[in-house]
């Protein structure tokens, strides 16, 4: 009777002055099965309690302390996504084009898995099959440039400064793990601007570390621009690595051609150093992350000043 009592329960046994759940070998259920037990109780205005019973947590298996810690942790109304994102992470996925029930996502969790399929597809979608995703021009009849052509997909970060949202600005772990999330996936300056206003009205004006990680992902913007994979912003100076591959587009555009010839002109701050595997450029003087964007944004000035010459002649 116990499975099919179980049964019942899960699948939507309503007793809404039920207020207390004891839920016994919980280390043993899913993160969805103890989420959907939980919401057996609390169906009332009445407080309600759930109570996890499991051996101690140097008992268990690194898996069954996850997920007793995300269900922990997500309690509040409208988490059940955070904890779907989280059960994903813990299981695995299966395989995008096999029949196995998970793959290596467990490994690398699901973010950077997102990222690695996605480098896959563009990368065969500009080598294997260029011809069936041709890039889009301008045409030249009509005095236009032509159109940007995308060579870094994401910038990464490196530096010394405070950039986060604080605890004392945004308290719950979960709720800033959201806000990081969404602040990744924007896409422009309006949705940014957008974002920026929301904070705002939730939590109340945004300390200055809060302000730097939104200027963080404007570098990031300018940065990608300018053909740049990452950048290490540490003691007063910028690193920022050019485009991995040494035979990207990047380094036969003429946007390769502005930026050489940008670093050329300021070289009493400015040095580039071809190493084995990199093409990096060393900048002196740079303070901050605003400093870093009004650097990249000057670049992309002189390449659009410089293309704009040489359409005219």
């Amino acid at each position: 009777m116990k499975s099919r009592t179980l049964c019942f329960i899960e699948s939507g046994l309503d007793i809404p002055n039920a207020n207390t759940i004891f839920i016994n070998d919980a280390h043993n259920f899913g993160l969805s099965e103890l989420h959907q037990l939980r919401g057996r109780v609390g169906r009332s205005n009445k407080k309600a309690f759930c109570y996890l019973l499991s051996p101690p947590v140097s008992a268990l298996t690194p898996e069954a302390r996850r997920r007793l810690k995300a269900i922990e942790e997500n309690y509040e109304l409208g988490s059940g996504f955070n904890i779907a994102l989280q059960d994903l992470d813990i299981r695995g996925a299966g395989n995008l084009l096999g029949g196995e029930q998970s793959g290596f996502i467990a490994d690398v969790g699901y973010e950077t898995y997102q990222k690695i399929l996605d480098e896959a597809i563009r990368e065969l979608k500009h080598e294997e099959f260029s011809d069936l995703f041709p890039e889009p021009r301008r045409k030249k009849e009509t005095g236009e440039t032509e159109e940007t052509q995308e060579y870094v997909a994401d910038v990464i970060v490196e530096t010394d400064f405070e950039i986060m949202f604080p605890d004392d600005y945004v308290s719950s772990i979960s709720e800033r793990i959201r806000l990081y999330k969404e602040l990744n996936d924007l896409k422009d300056e309006a949705a940014l601007s957008g974002y920026q206003t929301r904070l705002a009205d939730r939590f109340g004006p945004l300390p200055s570390s809060a302000l730097a990680l939104l200027d963080l992902v404007r570098l990031r913007w300018t940065a990608s621009a300018s053909g740049v994979e990452k950048i290490i912003l540490k003691n007063g100076a910028l690193v920022a690595n050019f485009v991995n591959d040494p035979t990207s587009e990047f380094y036969r555009s003429r946007l390769f051609v502005s930026v050489m010839n940008y670093v050329n002109r300021k070289q009493n701050r400015m040095s580039v150093k071809q190493n084995v595997s990199r093409l990096s450029l060393t900048v002196r003087d740079v303070s901050s992350v605003a400093a870093a964007i009004a650097l990249f944004k000057d670049m992309q000035a002189y390449h659009l000043a410089s293309a704009n010459a040489e359409t005219k002649k």
